[in-house]
C-alpha cells in the first residue's frame, strides 16, 4: 500500500458476513481493538453502522478522552472505514476465501489526514502496525475451533 498507510492481512475461520456484523456494532469494537485504547461505545449512537453514521467512542491513551467517528466507506459484508476529526481512516476489508474463511485486511490510512506529515513523523504508524497485528490475532482467536 501507499507510504501513508499501514496495512496487514490475516485469514480468519469464518465468513465475511459474521465479521462484518462485529465491525458494524460499535459496542463490539473494544473486543477487537489491539491497541488497548478503545474502551466503549458512547451511549446514544447507532447500534449498527452504515454509510455516513456518526458514532462516539470512549478512549484511553494515557488519559481518558472521547472521539467522534464517521463511517466514510461502506460495502455490505466487504468494506467499512471510519475517520475522526483529523481525517485519517481505519479501514477493514473482507474477502471471502474458498473454504468458508475470510481474508481480513485492516488498514490505518493517514493519507486523508489534515496534516499527514505530522502522523508520518510520529510514532503512530509503528504503534498502529503492532495494534493491527493484535487486532487481527484477537479476531482469529474468536473463531478458532
Amino acid at each position: 500500500m501507499g507510504s501513508r498507510q499501514v496495512s496487514l492481512s490475516r485469514t480468519i475461520a469464518t465468513t465475511p458476513d459474521t465479521i462484518f456484523e462485529l465491525l458494524t456494532d460499535p459496542a463490539k469494537h473494544p473486543l477487537l481493538d489491539g491497541s488497548g485504547t478503545v474502551r466503549a461505545a458512547q451511549p446514544g449512537g447507532p447500534e449498527r453502522l452504515t454509510m455516513g453514521a456518526k458514532f462516539g467512542m470512549d478512549m484511553r491513551m494515557g488519559a481518558s478522552y472521547k472521539i467522534l467517528n464517521t463511517v466514510v466507506e461502506f460495502e455490505q459484508d466487504r468494506l467499512i472505514a471510519w475517520r475522526h476529526f483529523n481525517g485519517h481512516r481505519w479501514r477493514w476489508q473482507l474477502e471471502p476465501v474458498d473454504d468458508g474463511h475470510t481474508r481480513v485486511t485492516e488498514t490505518f490510512d493517514w493519507s486523508t489526514a489534515r496534516v499527514p506529515v505530522l502522523i508520518s513523523l510520529s510514532p503512530f504508524p509503528r504503534r498502529n502496525r503492532a495494534a493491527i497485528e493484535k487486532s487481527l490475532a484477537r479476531l482469529d482467536e474468536m473463531f478458532r475451533g
